[in-house]
């Protein structure tokens, strides 16, 4: 009776450890994570992409084009394109960038400041090289280069303060328009600024009828367009 016993002993052990490993088996399988629904990864992405945009174009109305890296235009309609290839309104922004940074060449190039307007368009070029916009804007920087005018950029901080040293450049630049019969050009960023420019040119050079034009502008100064001679 003792064998039997011993014998069922033996039996039900090797029955005991393997119920024990289909248990483990059982809750390590329950333990498993549910996989994600792929809509709700969609979803993300659209937002993701949707809040990209609009810090791009964020970014790029106030002229953050290329830089900070980590918060211009640039940089995020290139991250909404790793996410959509095709996405019309990032490609877009990218030519935005470009005609934008175009704009300010042509206008630097006006002003006389041409280092700065040759480095607009290496900026323009490195987000499309291939625009036909750049290529245009370079011929608008050559010729002002050769046109023989005279370029007088005016110190902010002078003007604002109407210092008699910025007076007197005032003058100088009044009396050479009227030595040189030069058409004027006066760029400010404001109206009332450029033409508090004008009144003290105008008042530099009694009798005489200054010719010319105010243009608004992000920086100050006066360009004087001398008279074209026959070759």
């Amino acid at each position: 009776m003792a064998c039997a016993v011993s014998l069922l002993s033996c039996i039900t052990e090797p029955a005991t450890e393997s119920d024990s490993k289909a248990d483990n088996q059982i809750l390590q399988i329950r333990a498993l994570p549910a996989a994600q629904d792929p809509s709700a990864l969609l979803d993300e992405e659209s937002r993701l992409i949707a809040d990209l945009l609009f810090a791009g174009l964020q970014a790029l109305d106030a002229d953050r084009l290329l830089t900070p890296v980590d918060d211009s235009a640039h940089g995020r309609f290139q991250r909404v394109l790793a996410y959509d290839p095709d996405n019309e309104i990032a490609l877009q922004g990218l030519q935005n960038i470009v005609l934008r940074y175009v704009e300010l060449s042509e206008d630097a190039s006006r002003q006389g400041q041409f280092d700065e307007a040759a480095g607009f368009l290496d900026r323009a070029r490195f987000v499309d090289e291939n625009h036909p916009a750049i290529v245009a804007a370079a011929a608008v920087l050559e010729n002002e280069r050769a046109s023989g005018d005279l370029f007088f950029a005016l110190d902010g901080n002078e003007l604002r303060k109407q210092t008699a040293e910025i007076q007197q450049e005032i003058a100088m630049i009044a009396r050479q328009a009227r030595d040189n019969e030069a058409f004027f050009l006066i760029t400010a960023p404001s109206d009332e600024l450029a033409r508090w420019i004008f009144s003290v040119m105008r008042a530099s050079v009694p009798g005489y009828r200054l010719r010319g034009n105010i243009e608004l502008a992000g920086r100050s100064g006066v360009r004087l367009r001398l008279p074209r001679t026959e070759k």
